[in-house]
């Protein structure tokens, strides 16, 4: 399994996820459809999936247009989420093959949107297993609560994407993560995986590098959203359980101005 990543629009990333062993290739949130298909070209890839994450325009605006491109290719999306372009719905729970050695494992990820979902990919044994996490989960943030409840939100974040096995490979959404990380240093000052990841990004930044990809568990490390669940994290911002402590640093990042 290989994955490449293109940055797209102001701060997206769209994502090419291919199968070696026959070449056959998805395409994860194709905003910008012609990138992927002019590189899927360029690598005698063979596309026949579309992954959407969620409903809105930057992730699902170029849908249509790629199955223009791409005659007969399938666009998966959230069944709870009126994904523009959508010929597959999926729920949580369903599973999508591709080629001989990736499997696709359908998470729903509700909150942000109400449909939204977070695509689990496998290769072969031995390989890292990948999540696809839209705008639910961002390195060192989470999506902002549109559509949803803290509730829910705690239970993608800390929950559903939280139980993944810890090497699991976050691609998210956004290039989002040195303001994440600043917020992130408000929320505990005295975090040395913080301080250090923050180091890190700026470095790669200014390298013109992305961030992308984090770990299940770096994110338990450094995302202040994912660390809600701890009492030291809860004493900090004044609250006595993971969903209030949740829903209160959603709070502090939306009025943030760092």
């Amino acid at each position: 399994m290989k994955i490449f990543h293109f940055p797209c629009l102001e701060d997206n990333y769209s994502y090419l996820i291919i199968d070696e062993g026959t070449k056959e290739a998805a395409v994860v949130d194709p905003v910008e459809p012609e990138k992927l298909v002019s590189a899927a070209n360029e690598h005698g890839l063979n596309l026949k999936l579309v992954l959407t994450t969620h409903h809105h325009w930057d992730h699902a605006g170029g849908n249509e247009k790629i199955k223009e491109m791409v005659p007969g290719i399938k666009v998966y999306g959230g069944s709870l989420d009126n994904v523009k372009g959508c010929t597959n719905k999926v729920e949580n729970g369903d599973k999508v093959s591709l080629g001989a050695d990736v499997n696709i494992l359908a998470l729903h990820t509700p909150c942000h949107t109400k449909g939204h979902i977070s695509y689990y990919v496998t290769g072969k044994e031995g390989e890292n297993p990948a999540v696809f996490t839209g705008d639910t989960l961002f390195i060192a943030g989470c999506g902002k609560f549109f559509e949803g409840t803290a509730e829910q939100m705690y239970q993608s974040l800390c929950v559903t994407l939280g139980s993944l096995p810890k090497p699991t490979q976050v691609y998210c959404g956004h290039e989002y993560t040195l303001k994440n990380l600043q917020f992130g240093l408000a929320v505990e000052p005295d975090n040395v995986k913080i301080q250090k990841k923050l180091s890190w990004a700026q470095k790669q930044r200014e390298a013109g590098l992305p961030t992308i990809p984090s770990t299940i568990e770096e994110e338990m490390e450094t995302n202040p959203f994912m660390r809600a669940e701890l009492p030291d994290v809860q004493a900090k911002v004044g609250c006595q359980s993971p969903v209030e402590a949740l829903r209160k640093i959603r709070q502090m990042k939306d009025n943030w101005r760092g």
